[in-house]
C-alpha cells in the first residue's frame, strides 16, 4: 500500500480534472506507487487568501487517525470521518460544489487514504479521486454530513454513513435535500433496517413521491444563513475536532419533530408493501 506523497501542500487548492488525469497512473490506482507531489503542485490554482479552514494539515491528521483506527474495517471509517471532515472544512454548499477542490484534496493531500479506503481486488476506480460528488472519496462524505446533519447535531450522520447502501443510493437524488426526509430515513435505519430493506424502502419512497409532496406532508422551516456564516467565520480560531466526541455543526434550527414523525409513519406504511429481496410475502 502506498504512503503519502513526499511533498504534501500546506494549503488546499484547486486542481482541474484535465490536470489531475496525468497523476492518475496505473501505479497509483493499483496502490503500488504514488506521485512525489512536487510536479502536481505546479499545476494547481491557489486560493487568493490563506484561511485556517484551507489548511491541509488538519485533514492529513484526520485521515491518518482514521487509517489507524479502522485498519480492520475500512468502511467504518466513513461514519467517523464524515462529520469531522465537514466540521474541519467549514464550506458553503457553493464551495463544496467546486470539484477541483475535491480533486486536490484526494490527489495532493491524501491519495494514500483514497487507495486505503477504496482499493478493490486489483485497483481503485479513478472516480474516487475525481468523480461525481456522490462517488468521489471525500466529497461523498462531506455531502452525507451536510444532508444528514440535524442542525448542529452530527449524530444522524454517523447513523447514515454506517449504512453503505443508504449513502450510496441517496446522495445523487434531490429528494434527500428535504431535511425531514433525511431525518426520517435515519430514524428508520436506527429501528433496525438492513441493506436490503433500505434499498427497497428508498425505491418505494422515490416511486411514491417527490420533494414537493413530502414538503406538503412534512414541511421544513426556512433556513437562516446567518448561523452558517458565523460558523465558517469561527474557523479561524476553532480548535481541531475531537477524535472521541462528535463536533458541533452550524447552530441552525433542527428539523421540526412533527415533520419527521409524519414521514416516519408514511415511510413505514410504504415499507410494508415494498418488495424486499429475500422477504417472503403472505399469500
Amino acid at each position: 500500500m502506498i504512503d503519502k506523497p513526499s511533498h504534501v501542500p500546506e494549503y488546499l487548492a484547486l486542481l482541474a480534472a484535465s490536470d489531475a488525469d496525468q497523476f492518475l497512473t496505473e501505479g497509483l490506482l493499483k496502490g503500488e506507487e504514488v506521485h512525489a507531489g512536487i510536479d502536481l503542485a505546479k499545476v494547481v490554482e491557489s486560493f487568493p487568501t490563506r484561511e485556517a479552514r484551507r489548511s491541509a494539515e488538519p485533514i492529513r491528521s484526520l485521515v491518518e487517525d482514521a487509517m489507524y483506527a479502522f485498519a480492520e474495517d475500512r468502511p467504518k471509517a466513513d461514519a467517523w470521518l464524515a462529520p469531522r471532515l465537514h466540521a474541519t472544512l467549514r464550506l458553503t454548499r457553493r464551495e463544496a460544489a467546486e470539484k477541483r477542490l475535491w480533486n486536490h484534496l484526494a490527489l495532493a493531500v491524501a491519495p494514500d487514504y483514497v487507495v486505503w479506503r477504496h482499493l478493490g481486488k486489483e485497483r481503485v476506480s479513478a472516480e474516487r479521486f475525481r468523480g461525481a460528488a456522490d462517488r468521489q472519496c471525500f466529497s461523498r462524505l462531506w455531502w452525507a454530513a451536510e444532508l444528514f446533519r440535524n442542525g448542529s447535531d452530527y449524530e444522524p450522520v454517523e447513523a447514515a454513513c454506517g449504512s453503505q447502501d443508504l449513502i450510496h443510493n441517496t446522495l445523487r437524488l434531490d429528494l434527500i435535500d428535504h431535511r425531514p426526509t433525511a431525518q426520517a430515513l435515519v430514524r428508520l435505519l436506527r429501528s433496525g433496517l438492513g441493506g436490503r430493506e433500505v434499498n427497497a424502502l428508498w425505491t418505494a419512497i422515490n416511486t411514491a413521491g417527490a420533494t414537493l409532496i413530502h414538503d406538503a406532508l412534512a414541511p421544513d422551516e426556512p433556513r437562516d444563513p446567518t448561523p452558517l456564516r458565523n460558523w465558517i467565520a469561527a474557523a479561524e480560531s476553532a480548535p481541531p475536532v475531537d477524535r472521541y466526541n462528535l463536533p458541533e455543526g452550524p447552530d441552525e434550527e433542527p428539523v421540526p419533530e412533527d415533520s419527521v414523525e409524519a414521514l416516519v409513519k408514511h415511510f413505514t406504511e410504504l415499507f410494508e408493501t415494498a418488495p424486499v429481496r429475500g422477504r417472503k410475502t403472505e399469500e
